[in-house]
């Protein structure tokens, strides 16, 4: 019979969407359940000139919005009796790429993510990032509706 696994490291993915809101209150769940160290981790998407850049208003405002993700669950984990919370801000070509990376490096035991981004497609089951990580992630992967 297999072991349960302790989930020491939880990442969530957030992208300010309904879904990786829902996403986050799971991923706090989960860590109050077991003691865990929640890393939400916010994922910018473009091409190198603009990412070197870092003080252009467009970064700005996207560094603001990614603050803003991050303090609602901070809320909402405070609610949950000081759930510690470590926030990331990165920057890759790739959402599925940056958070798989990322996940590897820190050697995150879970990933959570909502069924879909901001795009929110109704027509595909499940959103292109979300499968990405179910394909290529080297631990469990939750997925949240």
């Amino acid at each position: 019979m297999a072991q349960l696994r302790k989930f020491s490291k939880v990442l969530v993915a957030v992208d300010g969407s309904e879904y990786s809101m829902n996403a986050a209150e799971y991923a706090i769940s989960i860590t109050k359940e077991y003691g865990s160290q929640l890393i939400a981790l916010h994922v910018i998407t473009s091409d190198v000139s603009t990412i070197a850049s870092t003080f252009s208003p467009q970064m700005e405002e996207i560094k603001k919005n990614a603050q803003e993700f991050f303090d609602k669950i901070r809320r909402k984990g405070e609610a949950n009796r000081d759930i510690p919370l470590r926030t990331e801000l990165i920057a890759s070509s790739s959402v599925v790429g940056g958070i798989i990376d990322f996940a590897e490096k820190e050697n995150i035991d879970l990933i959570v993510v909502g069924t879909r981004g901001r795009s929110g497609l109704k027509r595909l089951l499940l959103g292109s990032v979300a499968s990405g990580i179910v394909n290529y992630a080297h631990c469990p992967v939750m997925i949240v509706k």
